[in-house]
């Protein structure tokens, strides 16, 4: 027996995710600094509605409301004991949305970053993280999820420790990273870097790539990288809309739906098979980018000088590679700045 997500893979051409969890629920009434995960029992019907928006809006994939809901980020809320119970609510509500779509939708528990820097740089040992993941994978497992969805994450030794607990917890996976320092996780890690990881490690993701960053092209970019490897691996791209702009006490995207409707084609183009949005993508967004993919035919891959003219120039010179075969493609791009 094959997973949802491998058998839905192999029958489209691509799978459209979900959109932003935490603009939403801010939208929703959601104060900044509270844990959105406490929402899952206080307010369940809030998080139905986060769910049921994005199916409405046309996802295939959505992800469950649990992306601090690991020991270490609860702890802060004074909630460290309920990482099962709330990430197995969390599953429990999204499953409920899934099977009264009408249509194979699939649910994929959130899991991001501890919050903690791993060793060497830090003090998180790889066996404490693989612990703190693992409960967390097994809360998600218990309400009904199809797959584990590891995302935001920054060093690949917590990228290895979570895809050790999808492992422990018998789970199938998707792993994103998000590139965010010119071209480079915060940690350092490249596009290169990870699509050479994910084959390294014993228990891979179904698929992998990019979430997240600091805006779409940037985002593509990156996508390109992994498919620049050779890699054989189905793709995820899950880029923010547009980039944040503080305005009137609040962060506002400033991407509009066309602007996520070419990036959603551009994404596709560039070899991604799964996309979705992350920050400040909301309904209206998924909407326009799900009538892009399907009434736009697939066209060549996008030069990097179609990224820049349809989503914006890129935030940095550099993809985070060095030195190599992209060499032209990035003295080109310096031309452009």
């Amino acid at each position: 027996m094959t997973d949802a997500l491998t058998r839905m893979l192999a029958e489209r051409d691509w799978i459209m995710a979900d959109g932003a969890t935490g603009t939403t629920l801010f939208n929703m009434g959601l104060e900044s600094g509270d844990a959105p995960e406490l929402w899952n029992t206080e307010h369940p019907e809030k998080i139905t509605a986060l769910y049921q928006g994005a199916v409405e809006a046309g996802s295939d994939l959505f992800l469950t409301n649990s992306f601090g809901g690991n020991a270490s980020r609860l702890k802060l809320h004074g909630a460290e004991r309920r990482v099962r119970e709330l990430n197995r609510a969390a599953a429990e509500i999204g499953r409920e949305v899934a099977d009264r779509a009408g249509r194979k939708v699939i649910v994929a528990g959130s899991i991001g970053p501890t919050g903690e820097i791993m060793e060497p740089m830090g003090t998180l040992t790889h066996e404490l993280a693989v612990e703190m993941f693992h409960e967390q994978a097994e809360g998600l497992k218990e309400g009904g999820v199809d797959v584990l969805w590891v995302e935001t994450i920054s060093a690949a030794e917590e990228y290895r420790a979570a895809a050790e607990a999808a492992r422990l917890a018998g789970m199938p996976w998707c792993g994103t990273m998000s590139f965010d320092t010119a071209g480079r996780t915060m940690m350092g890690v490249t596009s290169a870097d990870l699509a050479t990881l994910v084959e390294k490690l014993p228990h891979p993701p179904i698929a992998f790539g990019a979430n997240c960053g600091v805006g779409a092209s940037d985002l593509l970019r990156t996508v390109l990288g992994f498919v620049a490897q050779g890699t054989e691996r189905p793709l995820i791209a899950k880029g923010n809309a547009g980039i944040p702009k503080y305005e009137h006490g609040h962060i506002h995207y400033d991407g509009t739906p066309e602007l996520m409707a070419e990036y959603a084609v551009l994404a596709r183009d560039c070899g991604a098979r799964i996309i979705g949005g992350c920050c400040g993508t909301t309904p209206e967004h998924l909407r326009k980018m799900r009538e892009a993919l399907e009434t736009r035919p697939t066209g060549p891959r996008p030069t990097l000088e179609q990224i820049t003219a349809a989503l914006g120039s890129f935030s940095s010179a550099s993809d985070g590679t060095g030195d190599g075969a992209a060499a032209p493609q990035r003295s080109r791009r310096r031309r452009r700045g």
